[in-house]
């Protein structure tokens, strides 16, 4: 990254009215965590209509602290292109991240209600409020989306899909039967979920294990894992039973360093609240790859957590093609992601895997004292613990205790969650890495 920054910055000089140098400089400042507004501002003034920049002009604002403006800038062109619905989206998660929980949908109700013909602005409504877990907003708004449109198969799978996430048993059976031979991933995976909150794992199976013969396979290997924990299926302990997959390593960064990038961290949680689809409460995420940024402390963090992942991979099992964790070829790795995660008194994620990597992490940074953590395992992470809301008495099947400069390496398809500590705050930094055969 440094180096393509000072590619940009060379061309730039050469040619100051070239539009896709000047996107390109300010784009790469943005992701590299580098002030960027005035290279925002400046591309945008040689391509004011590229909604891709308007949305990097947000996000710098943003980065500098400087919410309200983020939100005039994206709610200046919604006002003439209320079916914009990145920019919508964008600033719906501003005002979110902010803590507005009372109106942060409101300009995607506005722009419904100023285009009631467009399907895919209330789609991208009713994705939002879900996310949020808000049933009966997400209901009220497919409910009119019915009087407007009729039958649609987005609004039939939206319906179904609250349906069954919000507990409405007799309700989702029609639904399911009605759609049966329909194969949407969302329709595919709420059906897994339902059989699971019923206990008829086994009605669950088959479908899960159709998905996981698909590109969309990371979806369900995770809720393969508890049926067959459920049904007593030997290949509980083939998929989750790997030996060593989950493994502790003790990172060389001494104390001063650690402090050096906790400071550097704490400066990067500008936000009031955890985006809406992250398993983060109490306690925030950061938004930008976190390994593009180049300060040296940084940098040094990332080879020394590299040199642990070699580690991990290279003591794996032997190869074995069916296996989301030991099927992949182990060479060229890339980070599909990296993060920091700041919690604070009572602070936790919510068990959840990671679908879009192949090995996860959770690296200690900075901890709350003994006392302020509370009896172990206050703020220890867990593994196999099944999401809350599907009501299973699965007990977790993993722990580790966290410790300053340790880090945990555990497959991306495993459920895990932390468990809430009394005070304090936990500072962590987080990577996904890329499944090698994508």
């Amino acid at each position: 990254m440094p180096e393509a920054i000072a590619a940009f910055e060379r061309a730039e000089s050469i040619d100051r009215a070239d539009a896709l140098t000047a996107t390109a400089l300010a784009q790469t400042r943005l992701q590299c965590g580098l002030p960027a507004l005035e290279a925002c501002q400046r591309a945008l003034a040689l391509e004011p209509r590229n909604e891709s920049l308007l949305l990097s002009l947000a996000s710098a604002h943003v980065a500098a602290g400087q919410r309200a403006e983020a939100e005039a800038v994206l709610a200046a062109t919604l006002a003439h292109r209320p079916d914009w619905l990145e920019g919508q989206a964008s600033l719906a998660e501003i005002r979110w991240t902010g803590g507005d929980r009372a109106g942060y949908a409101r300009g995607f109700a506005a722009a419904c209600a100023a285009l009631p013909a467009h399907l895919p602005l209330r789609m991208g409504w009713f994705r939002l409020v879900a996310q949020a877990r808000d049933w009966p907003a997400a209901r009220a708004i497919v409910e009119e989306g019915e009087r407007l449109f009729g039958e649609q198969r987005a609004l039939l799978v939206a319906r179904l899909f609250v349906a069954a996430e919000s507990g409405a048993r007799a309700e989702a059976e029609t639904l399911f039967e009605q759609t049966r031979g329909l194969h949407d991933e969302v329709r595919d995976l709420a059906w897994i979920r339902h059989c699971l909150r019923e206990r008829r794992a086994r009605e669950a199976e088959p479908e899960a294990l159709r998905i996981v013969a698909t590109k969309s396979a990371r979806l369900a290997w995770p809720y393969l894992s508890l049926v067959w924990r459920l049904t007593g299926d030997a290949r509980a302990a083939w998929l989750d039973g790997v030996p060593d997959c989950v493994r502790a390593f003790d990172v060389e960064l001494d104390a001063g360093q650690l402090e050096e990038l906790a400071q550097l961290l704490r400066q990067l949680h500008t936000a009031r609240a955890p985006y809406i689809e992250q398993s983060v409460r109490g306690g925030t995420q950061t938004e930008r790859p976190l390994f593009f940024r180049s300060e040296p402390i940084v940098q040094l963090a990332k080879a020394r957590l590299l040199d642990a992942l070699r580690e991990y991979i290279a003591a794996l099992p032997a190869r074995d093609a069916a296996h989301p964790l030991l099927g992949p070829p182990r060479t060229h790795l890339l980070f599909s992601g990296s993060w920091s995660v700041r919690l604070l008194r009572q602070g936790y994620n919510v068990a959840h895997t990671h679908p879009l990597g192949w090995i996860s992490s959770a690296f200690y940074v900075s901890l709350p004292s003994r006392a302020q953590m509370g009896p172990a395992p206050a703020g220890w992470i867990r593994f196999g613990q099944p999401p809350p809301e599907l009501g299973l008495d699965l007990p977790h099947t993993a722990q580790l205790e966290p410790r300053p400069g340790r880090l945990a390496l555990f497959p991306s398809t495993m459920w895990h969650a932390t468990v809430p500590f009394e005070d304090g705050e936990r500072l962590v930094v987080a990577f996904d890495v890329r499944p090698p055969d994508r």
